[in-house]
């Protein structure tokens, strides 16, 4: 498999990311080693990159609503939040 490795730039800041190139089902996977859960894929390189910045961001924002969460400042009940004072 073909490698490369590119640093993306997202609204939280620049990442490494490894695309890949998929032989068996096509275009590029993608992922940002140092963000858990940032994996993705696109049907050619540039749709990958942009990919993989929708997922960065998603992780970190994910990681920030339950770290709210556990300090109280919201609570998530059946899908919805609410703000506590």
């Amino acid at each position: 498999m073909v490698k490369k490795i590119s640093t993306i730039k997202t609204k939280y800041g620049s990442f490494e990311c490894v695309f890949e190139l998929e032989k068996d089902m096509g275009g590029y996977s993608a992922e940002a080693r140092s963000v858990p859960g940032a994996v993705s894929w696109g049907k050619n390189l540039a749709e990958a990159k942009k990919m993989i910045v929708e997922d960065i961001e998603g992780a970190i924002e994910a990681k920030a609503i339950v770290n709210a969460e556990k300090k109280g400042i919201i609570q998530i009940r059946n899908g919805r939040h609410s703000m506590t004072a």
